[in-house]
This record gives structure tokens, C-alpha cells and sequence, in this order.
């Protein structure tokens, strides 16, 4: 038999201060069984700290050719490839060509993708910004994200705070650029 994903409802208040974002966010967002709360954490704050008109989920790690998160146009067209974790060249590839712009959010280790990033066919690799985010700081806020939650997310001058469970927690988000 195989498993179902769990459904999270997520209450998000993002402030994002560094693109002038401010919105009240009602979330529903499935874990694969396979998905890591890490993994599902950082798709999460991706999704914040990418939040636009036309933003979604896609199905995570079960999404296969597909990044985390995208953002589409009202036409459909694809404007952004929001990818999480270690995605291989050939993926950020994809997603570089066929949206207006891609970025990569990690809480792996950012010199690591960087090394195996470098020197691969990716289009517009200079291009893509690679978040890392401190895997302490991911760890600690996915331990306390339960199935029905409210969260805090704040950025502002490149640090990220997340209030969550009525814990505060402050990670510096790291910005990185493939080497061509």
C-alpha cells in the first residue's frame, strides 16, 4: 500500500523588507513520505521569500522534472524555477531556459552545489542566486512546524527570522553565484 502525502495548514505572516512584501498568507502544502521536514521547511520559506502573483507548489520531491516552487503568469507563462536542496545541473538548466529568471534555496552545503554546479551547461548560470540558509537554523524551525501551524517570516538586509510555536529563531541568508 503505498503512503499518502500529509497536508500542512500553514498561517504565514511574511514581511519581506527587502522587496516591499507584506502579506497574510493561508497555506496548504503536502509532505511526501519521503520528504525530509528539512526539505519541506526550506520549500516553505522558499515559497515566502519568492511570494508573488502566480506563485505555487508543486508536488516537492515527488515533482520530478519540476522545480519546488514556480511562479506563473496569468497567460501561463513560467516567470520563475524556485528549486530546493541539490538540484543537478541539467534541472536548474531546464528551469534557467524555460523561466524569466531561477534561484536555488539550500540548507545543504552551498560550496558543495557550487563545485558540482561549476563549469556545467546551465543557461544563464551567473545568473541564478543560491540561497543558503544555516542547517541548524532549518532544523530547529522544522521541529516545531506541526500540521496546523502560524509562522513569522521576516526579511530584512539579508537576514531571515522566523517566529514560530512561540520560539524566535535569526539565520544570515547567505547569497552565491555559479562560477561560469
Amino acid at each position: 500500500m503505498a503512503l499518502n502525502a500529509t497536508i500542512y495548514t500553514l498561517t504565514v505572516e511574511l514581511s519581506d523588507v527587502d522587496r516591499n512584501v507584506y502579506e497574510s498568507l493561508d497555506l496548504r502544502m503536502a509532505r511526501e513520505p519521503s520528504e525530509s521536514a528539512d526539505y519541506f521547511t526550506v520549500r516553505l520559506l522558499a515559497y515566502c521569500l519568492e511570494y508573488a502573483e502566480g506563485i505555487s507548489f508543486t508536488q516537492g520531491v515527488a515533482a520530478g522534472d519540476e522545480p519546488a516552487v514556480w511562479v506563473h503568469d496569468l497567460t501561463g507563462r513560467l516567470l520563475a524555477w524556485i528549486d530546493v536542496g541539490l538540484p543537478d545541473a541539467g534541472h536548474l538548466h531546464k528551469g534557467s531556459r524555460g523561466a524569466e529568471r531561477a534561484a536555488v534555496y539550500t540548507h545543504r552545503n552551498a560550496e558543495q552545489l557550487i563545485t558540482q554546479l561549476s563549469g556545467k551547461k546551465i543557461f544563464r548560470a551567473e545568473e541564478i542566486p543560491i540561497y543558503a540558509l544555516d542547517p541548524r537554523f532549518v532544523a530547529d524551525v522544522a521541529g516545531l512546524i506541526e500540521r496546523r501551524a502560524s509562522l513569522s517570516v521576516t526579511r530584512s538586509d539579508g537576514e531571515l527570522f522566523v517566529d514560530v510555536a512561540g520560539q524566535n529563531f535569526r539565520c544570515e541568508m547567505a547569497e552565491h553565484r555559479i562560477a561560469g
